[in-house]
């Protein structure tokens, strides 16, 4: 049975499963790795989420401000050997209710045009495509989201 715990950065499988994410993304990335992961460090993230299939971290997520009225997701990832189980969306439905719950109107993300499961699950789950914001301006690969919470 699928578990989620919210937590913050410092905790230990969530690093475990970020450092599984940076070699997948280095892998699907490419080049352009170098760009997109300065943006991605895990420090001071005070909303993170956690899946365990008992007592193992399979999935995680995070969100941070990224304005006064939205939070910016983060650092989502299902361990290979568990995904289409509906982990991330089940991470991803708590990431919204945390935000909603600190106050936010909105979530934002962005994500890789070669990371399939992500383009796709993020439009199932609410998300819908909207002009690449900040640094992902001019970021071919890039694609920004953005859904309204309730």
């Amino acid at each position: 049975m699928i578990s989620i715990i919210r937590t913050d950065s410092d905790h230990e499988g969530f690093r475990q499963l970020v450092a599984q994410l940076d070699a997948y993304l280095a892998e699907m990335d490419g080049d352009e790795h170098a760009f997109y992961h300065q943006y991605n460090h895990i420090d001071k993230l005070k909303q993170v989420i956690v899946a365990y299939d008992g007592d193992t971290a399979v999935g995680c997520g995070a969100v941070k401000p990224f304005s006064d009225s939205e939070m910016e997701v983060k650092r989502m990832y299902v361990a290979p050997d568990h995904r289409g189980m509906g982990i991330a969306k089940k991470i991803l439905s708590e990431l919204e209710k945390w935000s909603a719950e600190l106050g936010y109107k909105a979530c934002v993300l962005e994500t890789g045009k070669r990371q399939i499961e992500a383009v796709s699950l993020y439009p199932a789950c609410g998300y819908r495509v909207t002009p690449n914001y900040g640094q992902y301006i001019g970021m071919d690969n890039s694609v920004c989201m953005r859904k309204e919470l309730s």
